[in-house]
């Protein structure tokens, strides 16, 4: 019963805090490169991410009664802590209030990084019903052509590949892995590149970066770019301290798309003090 009600007031906390009002207000200045790992787990989720100017939001569902119920773990979900209370619907209202973009004069559309965490298929069919009911403010495939809006919803974890590609019309994207670096999959399908860190690279932020790796992470982003896609890397090293801002500068110098991080207040000051920052 403690765990509905603290839901209950975090999804109406984050729909306060994102009224026409509140929109208005925010001055923020986007950060391309900022993306909110796990973001549901702040204290308001979607909210906090956004008043530290992230241009990339990621939340994991689960399928449960027909909702689509966000939370880390099975364990975690409540009833009422749906993908639409904590981030479509505050989205919209946002959207609405600042003449159709998430920052107000920006042309950055936000990245919803939604992570699929069970029956992949039965799920993402739930989700394109619910996407559909957004439509008016997310980037499109339909027939061949993508139409970029105020949202773009790319989607990771269990994703069904094929029924995907299947679709005429979507209103989501795949989340690919180093496995589609030069696959030929186009970019309408696979936007993003995303992988761990850890599975491709050794240097954790302590000491010089191998030249061998920084060749590799260099030749990484530029492979994906040749094809129009972003990068993004997980498990990359975030806890506050010089390896972590040894890393996070070498992603930017080797112009990773999005940088992974809990810290939202971390990442925010690294990205405004750094020269190489691309903020928008």
């Amino acid at each position: 019963m403690i765990r509905r009600i603290l839901a209950l007031i975090a999804a109406v906390s984050a729909t306060l805090a994102l009224t026409p009002a509140a929109a208005q207000a925010h001055g923020v200045r986007p950060l391309a490169r900022a993306h909110a790992h796990n973001d549901y787990e702040h204290e308001r989720p979607l909210a906090d991410a956004l008043a530290h100017g992230f241009t990339s939001v990621e939340a994991d569902i689960y399928l449960v009664g027909g909702e689509l119920l966000v939370g880390h773990d099975p364990e975690d979900v409540v009833p009422g802590r749906t993908l639409q209370s904590l981030y479509l619907d505050p989205l919209r209202q946002r959207i609405r209030a600042n003449h159709g973009r998430v920052y107000r004069g920006s042309p950055i559309s936000l990245q919803l990084l939604v992570d699929i965490k069970n029956t992949g298929a039965a799920t993402y069919t739930e989700l394109d019903q619910v996407l559909r009911r957004y439509r008016s403010i997310l980037t499109t495939y339909a027939w061949g052509r993508v139409s970029q809006d105020a949202v773009t919803v790319v989607v990771s974890g269990d994703r069904p590949r094929d029924l995907m590609v299947a679709q005429r019309v979507r209103y989501a994207f795949y989340d690919g892995r180093a496995a589609d670096l030069n696959s030929g999959a186009p970019a309408s399908l696979i936007p993003l590149i995303s992988d761990n860190w850890t599975t491709l690279f050794t240097w954790q932020g302590t000491g010089p970066i191998p030249p061998a790796e920084r060749t590799k992470l260099r030749q990484f982003v530029r492979d994906a770019h040749a094809d129009g896609q972003r990068v993004r890397f997980w498990a990359t090293p975030d806890t506050p301290g010089p390896a972590r801002d040894a890393l996070w500068r070498e992603l930017v110098a080797a112009d990773v798309d999005h940088i992974n991080t809990d810290d939202l207040t971390g990442l925010e000051a690294f990205l405004r003090g750094s020269v190489l920052s691309n903020a928008a």
